[in-house]
């Protein structure tokens, strides 16, 4: 039996590239996943709606049947479903910009005149 290339040359060797290991999701598993992602977080009993790998991870699992691990779930979610986590902002949910300005033109000045 003659080597590939002898029989086909050098583009004989092109025809097969290495595809590494094929995902764990199929398509419509991916798909059942992209759903359950649109419905939201609240709806799938966690407390805010904010999307995070540690609240995605048991989704996918509970969705599909396939656990996946913390670099499986940012591949599924940057790859193949074109998603970006969500963070939360820095800054409490009873913030009031109306007084925090109005404690920057009243009392801050106050505050500076006493050094």
């Amino acid at each position: 039996m003659e080597p590939v290339w002898e029989e086909g040359g050098t583009d004989a060797l092109c025809l097969c590239p290495a595809t590494g290991r094929p995902p764990k999701l199929d398509d419509a598993q991916g798909e059942r996943v992209r759903t359950a992602l649109e419905q939201g977080a609240q709806a799938h009993r966690f407390e805010a709606d904010l999307w995070t790998l540690e609240r995605v991870g048991p989704v996918v699992e509970r969705v599909t049947g396939v656990g996946l691990s913390r670099a499986s779930v940012w591949r599924l979610l940057i790859g193949r479903l074109g998603r970006i986590l969500q963070r939360p902002e820095r800054r409490a949910v009873e913030r009031d910009e109306s007084e925090i300005a109005r404690w920057i033109a009243h009392e801050w000045p106050r505050t500076e005149r006493g050094r």
